[in-house]
């Protein structure tokens, strides 16, 4: 018998269902059976079902006479069930890569539980994905499994069906069926949680619940079958009378069913006008005939609960229209004291201006005040050391400012000491621009370190180029450009790109980039405690992968699937994972033991110091790995879209750091082979470093330091040799080989798409 049988009913979905049946039949788990029944749809969904059924012996096609709606259609698919566990999906949502193979190892890890619950994450037309808002009641930290008194706050979870995999002896021994009418997963959710003995969480997203924009929920819908849901919680009450071990729940329910006939009595557009005042009756009649001692609400829903029992319709309707108003007046009183605001800081501003400039105060941002990194962190850090005299500033949004050390002063974005030191301050440093508004004053010098050595199109190269420029404000890019004093470059390329791409008078500092200083200071010591804040075993080999973003696709699905290229590298690699801040697909899966999702880690230099190898595309962080001298890999499976969306400068194929794979396969093979740390791959890598790494010596920081900062123009740190630099000492000295196993497709299971997208880590573009 398969492992899951997972029950897709289908009612006048044939716009989704394809891609529905899909996400279950192309998951990296095959072991399952896909019962999918028609519940007799006047549109094509019989005939999509028997052409899936066709190609997929795992597919069972049920068709029935008649629509009997949404838990019938399940019940039928659950009289066929023969797996292990059952799972149900709707025919408009879809399961993500890699759920069945995360749900069937959390699974195994808690002994086969009744329920496993997973999360879940809402997909919107316009691409957004929101996650479920009570992921944090997933953790999977204590105990498991455990019984339903040890975690009741899962019972505050969306009380949805498709969230959960259920044992199938479990379901046949307590005879759990769908009844008919709207809210049917009501009397199933609820009673399976509570008569599972034992229960498992999985905080992990597993399906994608399809938020249509318009019908293809009852939620949309306005009908008296909403009046159904007073028989469901009759159903839910049945089954505790019938369980007298289960009756201390009662009051739990009872609190739960009354804020579900709050929420549909106040939401728009459900109950038919005219309707809603026999709702609140028949509310009030459940209320009184169900009412368990210890049921009082918490304090702020105590008012709303005593109206719903008592029936209070009007009561209740001019209250929620007072508390409308009022929410109403605050929005405009909030947007008269954001404008109040807005205009007392701009004149504050202004008063700024006329005030002299602090010679012994700089300015320092990074990655839009994302926080302190890059190569402004770097120049900052060594101005304290080499320039004392000068008080430095940091700008990060609050959620970023214990990033920043201890002696450097934190400015917020917008606040009146934001806009006293963007007046006042000498040294303006960032690797982006400041806030257009900025006026540059005499005596004020700007410093722009970029971010990364240019592969990609940038500037106004990018005004042939819609797909990846956007909306962007060419003018208003020149006039930023206008302000710099000094543009650093990396190497000779870069000056070239930046002089092209951002025309104007600034002096160009062809030293270095900062941010790679590290690399050539870190010890053995600093590396291994790295490896250890990581959590990477000891023994392994960590690869890196880091991917970069894709102009020409909204949703940023990963290239590769990382999960299979996890486990093709075997027991003796681990893979640290960095997806875009941009991203909404995260760079992590089922093969926890294996994959280290790194993506909110603050420091990318301490990811790179912290890995064996690094995998990428066209990303720039290829040319600061190159100076630690360690293997890198190029997958490079889109490079034609990528190509003709955003544009490159070189085709970096053609003088690559290292070993180039051109689709998944070939990027297993590369580690199979070895090539990912044979002598050619150090030759090109030897090559490439030579060619854009001739300044990253690790004392590119105190170049720039002693010349805008101290004035200094000669005596300059000389140049260290490429044969004389000494970068970080490699985690595993002599990086062997080892075996490297290649998953292949079990029956039904599609190979991993390539080239289809990417992401790309949080400071490197």
């Amino acid at each position: 018998m398969p492992r899951f049988s997972v029950i897709v009913p289908a009612f006048k979905v044939q716009a989704y269902l394809h891609e529905c049946l899909d996400s279950v039949l192309t998951q990296t788990f095959a072991d399952l059976e896909l019962i999918a029944v028609d519940d007799c749809s006047p549109d094509s969904c019989g005939a999509i079902i028997d052409e899936v059924a066709a190609r997929d012996p795992r597919v069972r096609a049920v068709h029935l006479p008649r629509n009997v709606g949404l838990g019938q259609a399940r019940n039928a698919g659950l009289a066929l069930a023969t797996g292990d566990y059952i799972l149900f999906l709707d025919s408009d949502d879809s399961l993500v890569p890699g759920a069945l193979e995360a749900v069937a190892d959390r699974l195994e890890r808690t002994d086969d539980p009744d329920v496993l619950v997973f999360d879940y994450a809402r997909t919107y037309w316009t691409g957004e994905v929101s996650r479920n808002t009570f992921a944090a009641l997933l953790t999977e930290q204590g105990r498991a499994p455990f019984a339903l008194a040890d975690r009741p706050d899962l019972l505050k979870l969306l009380m949805v069906v498709w969230n959960k995999a259920y044992r199938r002896e479990f379901v046949e021994r307590e005879g759990f069926a769908f009844p008919p009418g709207y809210y049917e997963d009501t009397p199933w959710t609820y009673p399976a949680l509570l008569a599972a003995s034992t229960i498992a969480t999985l905080d992990r997203v597993c399906v994608h619940y399809r938020q249509r924009r318009q019908g293809g929920n009852i939620l949309a819908t306005t009908s008296r079958k909403h009046f159904d849901i007073f028989d469901q919680y009759d159903r839910v009450f049945a089954f505790l009378d019938a369980r007298p071990a289960l009756a201390h729940w009662k009051p739990v329910l009872y609190r739960r069913m009354v804020d579900h006939f709050s929420t549909l009595a106040t939401a728009r557009g459900r109950l038919p006008r005219g309707s809603r005042a026999e709702f609140f009756r028949r509310a009030r009649a459940h209320c009184r005939r169900y009412r368990a001692p210890g049921a009082t609400p918490a304090l702020r829903g105590r008012l709303r609960h005593a109206l719903i029992r008592n029936g209070g319709h009007r009561v209740y309707r001019a209250l929620w229209a007072g508390d409308r108003l009022r929410s109403r007046t605050r929005q405009v009183a909030g947007r008269g004291r954001r404008v109040l605001r807005a205009v007392a800081l701009q004149v504050h501003y202004r008063i700024q201006l006329r005030l002299p400039v602090r010679s012994d105060l700089a300015v320092f941002a990074a990655y839009w005040n994302r926080g302190y990194s890059c190569n402004p962190a770097a120049i900052e850090e060594k101005v304290r050391e080499l320039a004392p005299h000068i008080r430095t500033a940091w700008i990060a949004d609050e959620a970023h400012h214990h990033t920043i050390p201890a002696g450097t002063r934190r400015l917020r974005p917008g606040s009146f000491g934001y806009w006293s030191a963007l007046a006042r301050a000498k040294y303006l440093v960032n690797n982006v621009n400041f806030d257009r508004r900025l006026v540059k004053r005499p005596g004020q010098i700007m410093v722009q370190t970029h971010h990364g050595t240019p592969l990609k199109t940038m500037g106004i190269d990018l005004q042939e180029r819609p797909a990846a420029a956007g909306s962007m404000d060419f003018g208003q890019l020149l006039a930023s450009a206008d302000k710099w004093d000094y543009s650093l470059s990396a190497n000779r390329h870069s000056t070239l790109v930046w002089e092209r791409a951002y025309p104007s008078t600034c002096t160009v500092l062809e030293y270095g980039h900062p941010r790679n200083d590290v690399y050539q200071r870190a010890a053995a010591e600093d590396v291994a405690r790295l490896r250890a804040s990581l959590g990477i075993p000891e023994g392994r080999l960590a690869v890196l992968y880091a991917p970069t973003h894709r102009d020409y696709r909204r949703s940023q699905t990963p290239p590769i699937d990382v999960e299979r290229f996890a486990t093709a590298l075997g027991p003796g690699f681990v893979l640290l994972t960095r997806a875009h801040y941009f991203s909404d697909t995260p760079l992590s899966g089922a093969a926890a033991h294996r994959i280290i999702n790194v993506s909110d880690h603050p420091s990318v230099e301490s990811l790179c110091l912290a890995s064996d190898a690094l995998v990428t595309d066209y990303s720039s962080l290829m040319f600061d790995y190159a100076v630690l001298d360690r293997p890198i890999v190029l997958h490079t499976g889109d490079w034609d879209a990528y190509q003709a969306a955003r544009g490159t400068y070189f085709d970096v194929r053609e003088c690559p750091p290292g070993a180039v794979a051109r689709t998944e396969d070939e990027l297993v093979d590369v580690f199979a082979t070895g090539h990912w740390s044979g002598s050619r791959s150090a030759r090109l890598r030897a090559a490439f470093r030579l060619r854009f790494c001739p300044y990253d010596d690790g004392l590119a920081a105190e170049r720039v330091v002693r010349r805008v900062f101290l004035g200094e123009s000669a005596g300059l740190p000389v140049v260290v040799p490429q044969e004389q630099r000494t970068p970080a000492p490699a985690p595993t000295p002599a990086a062997v080989p080892l075996p490297v196993t290649v998953p292949r497709p079990a029956a039904g299971r599609r190979p991993a798409q390539q080239g289809t997208g990417g992401l790309v880590p949080s400071q490197h573009a």
